[in-house]
């Protein structure tokens, strides 16, 4: 994925923009300075509407030519692709910024509510702005360029031997050796170090383009797109955060004790933060690999559980008993059977089945005879009806969680294809990872029922009982494992942007990048390096997302709303029981309003869609609480007699 197709996230999951063809014979904006789409004349009512209606046009050529571009990319991975692709996402980024500098023009008229919002869109569409300076905007891109590059092509020796992140997430995921852990840890974040001085620059000259567009920094122009004002948006984070935090404290604590149990007092002691290393994650952000070592799951039942590396990939929610990947091979389910699956949950809820050019376009599995990009995504070609997902899918649990998740991606895109160009996205961005993990919340096991893929009998359902001497149940293991990653993430989908905020607005100057990051992670998620960290290391530049420039807030936002529209969706079907054993298969009502939340994209503020689905105005973590509720219990017993906290 280049730089810009990652500016252009904001169309979810790598659905790239596209752009008008490199060799067209007619000018564009983007093809010469000498073409502009706006007289010089004073800004008027009319001529603001004339520049969002050609605007519009640009843009939806624009996106398509480049979405094109990025799919061929990604599926055959060459020179030639790449630079074509690159050629793309040049262009489509100099019409971003061109649209987004003669956006501003308008911004002191007195426009109707719509035009005013579309307009404040286009000024906010590049999310690392360019200054006008033609030289400096070259010497950024090439900034960006550089550090997509250099973690792309990261690689560091162990042991005689080279490796690539994939192979160290393994790794990590499966060493229960200390000094093994450290090393790898270690030798990948030798990598970031490299480029802790261009990510200043880029930094510097960043801020340059966001003062020309009227932000007092990236954070804010960042902060700004959340319908509230940016300094409102992260104490509303914040508030989020306090409101799950209890429940995260006692899973560290609990998860805390039971490293102590394994590794002893020296390597874990029962106070203070855990070594961010011991987690069976290389960021410490999702604990789901180090399951076996935290939880009273007995021997005969551990081989249900698939340790799942990818920390975002969506996890076995009540699959206690089961062993989905057993299940799948058992039922001669292979990766086009598995995408017919999950558009069989859609339609359950009356959407409309797929278009037959999502079949035949889509990858679903690695061909054998070129490279391709394994990364799951989806992809809306023409923004319109060309939706497509891309993903190497295999015949394991989680795979078919994962499939489920991007479809969420295409229902929602075609949900919205109707809206203006501009409005061609998640209400905010947090909603659209959020649909996705709603649907798997409610693949339970009679979910799996209903889909014929095990008898009713084969799995009880048993509600775990608050007494402390049964909080073993099985039925615990489930949210367990769910809470390893759903819950233990939070804390760092929080961090990562409040740490790039203090970056942006000079809290943290160059020389305390390190520091800044490591206080936030101690504090946050309770954490610390295992080795002496120092400011001669870069160990943010470690995570995809900072050198590639991508927020992570939609992140911790659809960690909280998933939960939320689950909640809704329940109430709506008037579920009896504990929330974590509520499925919505099947219910149409639910679909029809999900749909209609789903067909506003971002045409309205994001609490006008929130309240079409949930009847509440406010994001809000109570719903995740509910879920956890079985689990809030056995976490307490079991602390009772722990000093917790960090």
């Amino acid at each position: 994925m280049t730089a810009t197709c990652l500016i252009a996230l904001t169309f979810y999951a790598c659905d790239t923009s596209d752009i008008q063809d490199i060799n067209t014979d007619t000018p564009t904006t983007s093809d010469t300075d000498s073409t502009p789409l706006l007289e010089a004349k004073k800004p008027t009512v009319q001529s603001a509407k004339e520049f969002i209606e050609r605007a519009e046009n640009e843009l939806l050529s624009s996106k398509e030519f480049k979405n094109r571009a990025d799919w061929v990319k990604d599926n055959f991975i060459t020179e030639d692709t790449s630079w074509l692709a690159k050629k793309a996402g040049a262009k489509h980024s100099k019409l971003i910024a061109d649209l987004a500098s003669q956006a501003i023009e308008f911004s002191e008229l007195d426009l109707p509510p719509d035009m005013k919002r579309k307009l404040d869109m286009l000024i906010r569409e590049n999310l690392i702005p360019a200054p006008n300076d033609k030289k400096v905007a070259e010497e950024l891109a090439a900034l960006q360029i550089e550090l997509e590059n250099n973690y792309n092509r990261a690689r560091f020796t162990h042991n005689n031997e080279s490796l690539s992140l994939n192979d160290a997430a393994i790794i990590m995921a499966n060493s229960r050796d200390p000094k093994e852990l450290s090393d790898i840890w270690r030798g990948w974040r030798s990598n970031s170090a490299k480029i802790r001085g261009q990510y200043s620059q880029m930094v510097e000259i960043a801020n340059q383009g966001a003062g020309e567009l009227g932000f007092s920094d990236v954070g804010s122009l960042w902060r700004s797109g959340y319908d509230m004002l940016a300094d409102e948006f992260a104490k509303e984070t914040d508030r989020l955060w306090m409101q799950v935090k209890p429940l995260y404290t006692e899973l560290h604590c609990h998860v805390r004790a039971k490293l102590n149990e394994h590794y002893g007092d020296e390597i874990v002691p029962l106070e203070g933060p855990i070594r961010a290393d011991l987690l069976g994650n290389m960021w410490g952000q999702s604990w789901g690999n180090i399951y076996d070592l935290l939880t009273p799951l007995t021997p005969s039942n551990a081989a249900n559980f698939e340790n799942l590396n990818d920390s975002k990939s969506l996890k076995p929610n009540n699959e206690a008993g089961l062993n989905l990947a057993k299940i799948l091979r058992d039922n001669e389910y292979d990766a086009v059977t598995m995408a017919k699956t999950a558009e069989g949950f859609f339609t359950s809820l009356g959407f409309q089945p797929l278009p037959e050019s999502f079949w035949s376009r889509s990858l679903f599995t690695k061909p054998r005879d070129r490279d391709v990009s394994c990364q799951a995504s989806a992809w809306n070609i023409d923004n319109t009806d060309d939706v497509r997902i891309k993903m190497c899918i295999q015949e394991t649990a989680s795979s078919f969680f994962t499939v489920h998740h991007e479809l969420g991606h295409s229902y929602y895109q075609r949900a919205y294809k109707n809206q203006s160009i501009i409005y061609r996205r998640g209400a905010n961005d947090g909603f659209h990872e959020a649909i996705g993990d709603f649907i798997s919340l409610s693949m339970t096991p009679n979910y799996f029922a209903n889909i014929g893929l095990i008898e009713e009998d084969d799995f009880v359902q048993n509600s775990p009982t608050d007494e402390a001497s049964e909080n073993t149940a099985p039925s615990l293991e489930p949210l367990m494992q769910s809470a390893l990653s759903k819950v233990a993430f939070l804390p760092f989908g929080l961090l990562v942007d409040k740490w790039r905020w203090n970056v942006f607005n000079g809290t943290y100057s160059p020389s305390e990048y390190n520091q800044g990051w490591w206080e936030l992670r101690e504090t946050y998620q309770g954490l610390r390096a295992p080795v002496e960290r120092s400011e001669s290391d870069f160990d943010p530049g470690a995570k995809f997302h900072i050198p590639n420039n991508t927020p992570y807030m939609r992140y911790f936002l659809a960690d909280i709303l998933h939960f939320q529209f689950h909640k809704a969706a329940c109430d709506m079907a008037m579920h009896e029981g504990p929330l974590h054993t509520c499925s919505i298969y099947g219910n149409k009502d639910i679909g029809r309003h999900l749909e209609a939340m789903l067909e506003l994209g971002a045409s309205k503020p994001w609490p006008d869609a929130l309240d079409v689905f949930t009847g509440s105005r406010h994001m809000d973590a109570s719903a995740m609480l509910e879920y956890y509720t079985p689990l809030m219990t056995y976490l307490k017993a079991e602390n009772k007699n722990r000093l917790c906290g960090w």
